[in-house]
């Protein structure tokens, strides 16, 4: 039996929690005092995942830079292929919240997504 110990991240109580596991399967959670506890200690031990949050170049706007993240949570062992793929791209401007920068980033599924706006810049700036 295999046991790891996780603090919960679901809620603010940053319970300390022990999982045991069998053969890779979850056969208990403990020290949990919520329901988001235990689902988070089983998704982390079996599939951890996590928002990407970065930011991407732009091309003339009124800053070179935006802020973006991932739509949704990816696989932790994507994340380095992740930030290649943002770190390698260059938006134009104009850029506003919720524009999909990328579809699909590292063959993911999951689109990145703008976090803050950069307008066009005007013409002779």
């Amino acid at each position: 039996m295999e046991k790891k110990e996780l603090i919960c991240i679901g809620c603010p109580m940053g319970c300390p929690m022990t999982v045991e596991l069998d053969h890779g399967e979850v056969v208990s959670v403990k020290g949990n005092t919520c329901k988001r506890g235990d689902v988070y200690a089983r998704k982390e031990v079996t599939n951890p995942t996590r928002i990407v949050t970065s930011t991407m170049l732009i091309t003339g706007g009124t800053r070179d830079r935006v802020s973006v993240k991932t739509a949704q949570d990816v696989p932790k062992a994507s994340i380095f292929q992740v930030m290649h793929e943002i770190n390698h791209l260059c938006a134009a401007a104009p850029v506003h919240i919720g524009d999909v920068l990328l579809e699909d980033a590292a063959h993911t599924g999951v689109a990145i997504i703008a976090t803050s706006n950069v307008e066009a810049q005007a013409p002779g700036n």
